[in-house]
């Protein structure tokens, strides 16, 4: 059974870091792009940032544009996102998106 997993969110202050993680069971992850998404309740969801296949990140969205990178572990088949400097603004669930599948998402909640 395909599984795509998010994981890493929680409870953060402003300011604080958070990385998250997508994982992936059945295909690997590096033969696609990955994309992290997010959406907060009565909201579009909303392409935050990408990582092609073959290397390379795009940011989607103006506020992740120097808080928001990617990396990988493909030997753990495991593609991260790690968010900087966050804002009450940032609070939404993420998603990550992989060959056509989505994980189940992570809750970020930046509040002081």
């Amino acid at each position: 059974q395909v599984q795509l997993v998010e994981s890493g969110g929680g409870l953060v202050h402003p300011g604080d870091s958070l990385r998250l993680t997508c994982s992936a069971s059945v295909f690997t992850l590096n033969q696609h792009t990955t994309d992290w998404y997010r959406q907060r309740p009565g909201k579009s969801r909303e392409l935050v940032i990408r990582m092609y296949s073959k290397g390379g990140v795009t940011a989607y969205l103006d506020s992740a544009e120097g808080r928001f990178y990617m990396s990988s572990d493909f030997a753990k088949n495991e593609v991260y996102l790690q968010m900087n400097s966050l804002q009450p603004e940032d609070t939404d669930i993420y998603y990550c998106k992989n060959n056509g599948y989505w994980g189940q998402g992570t809750q970020v909640t930046v509040s002081s």
